[in-house]
């Protein structure tokens, strides 16, 4: 049975291939509604317990993940399961570091590199991917 985010559903970001995922900033309280299945949570320290399961992808904030293999890794696994669970990508703010992990998400979901970034910006958060080096490395993510 898949068990899917609504596209209304709060932050919930539609990829080209239909899946849906959910970005947010863990510094605001979760949204009312369903609640994720698997999250990564984009973090410079380990984060705190959540009721669901959680990936740490160590990140510090306005930089980039401490392993590019790790991300690749990790964010293909969110990819694969969006297709059938409610997956969230989380940092702090809910834009710098989960903007660029949401436009690698659409970089291995078909988006070509160079477009993912203003993928994102349409139908994620206009300010989402804060820094040069981050939308740089979405550029280069597939690499």
């Amino acid at each position: 049975m898949t068990e899917t985010w609504n596209v209304t559903d709060p932050g919930v970001m539609r990829l080209p291939s239909g899946r849906l995922v959910r970005g947010r900033g863990l510094r605001r309280p979760v949204p009312a509604g369903p609640t994720p299945a698997y999250a990564v949570h984009l973090l410079g320290r380990q984060p705190p317990e959540a009721p669901w399961e959680v990936q740490w992808l160590r990140w510090p904030d306005f930089w980039l993940p401490s392993s590019h293999t790790q991300a690749q890794a990790i964010l293909g696994e969110a990819w694969a399961r969006a297709a059938v669970e409610r997956v969230e990508i989380a940092c702090g703010g809910g834009r710098g570091r989960t903007g660029t992990a949401l436009a690698c998400l659409a970089v291995l979901d078909g988006v070509p590199a160079g477009h993912a970034v203003d993928f994102v910006r349409q139908n994620y958060d206009h300010r989402a991917v804060e820094t040069p080096w981050q939308k740089r490395y979405v550029r280069r993510f597939a690499d």
